[in-house]
């Protein structure tokens, strides 16, 4: 488990005043990727377009390029605004494999400024059930202490 204090200390010092959402974005994956071994793909995934994402900023291996909004766990954040914890990939309908090594993903919706989506932060770990809810409540208060004015 990371020290969660710390991470969002260091993404603050190497973030503030910056408002470009690529920028904070691949600092953010680059972070978050490296705070603990559970974490085996990193990254972000865009709103491009009505009801579409595109792959952003990451760590790990490659992903998948476009996420339509009504496909997969990723999909299912940015539908419903709403954190998606998934112990196990293999039992969400939907689920989309960009990686077999999957077996459980955390994906946590991103807002900008005035509540605008602005994509999804993806976490997948080769470990099943890998994540808990205090991850999902500490990196979305790390979101939104970044991406709340951009």
């Amino acid at each position: 488990m990371p020290d969660y204090k710390t991470l969002a200390a260091t993404i603050d010092s190497l973030t503030h005043g910056e408002t470009d959402e690529v920028a904070l974005m691949a600092t953010l994956a680059c972070e978050i990727h490296h705070s603990d071994a559970r974490f085996d793909w990193t990254g972000f995934y865009r709103v491009t377009a009505p009801e579409l994402l595109k792959i952003g900023p990451y760590q790990g291996g490659h992903g998948c390029l476009v996420i339509p909004f009504a496909r997969g766990v990723c999909g299912a954040a940015a539908r419903t605004r709403a954190v998606q914890l998934v112990p196990d990939v293999d039992a969400f309908p939907g689920h989309i494999a960009c990686a077999s090594s999957t077996r459980s993903e955390l994906v946590l919706p991103v807002f900008g400024k005035g509540g605008r989506l602005i994509g999804v932060l993806d976490i997948d770990s080769d470990q099943p059930d890998a994540f808990t809810t205090e991850d999902a409540t500490a990196l979305a208060a790390i979101l939104a202490s970044v991406f709340a004015e951009v």
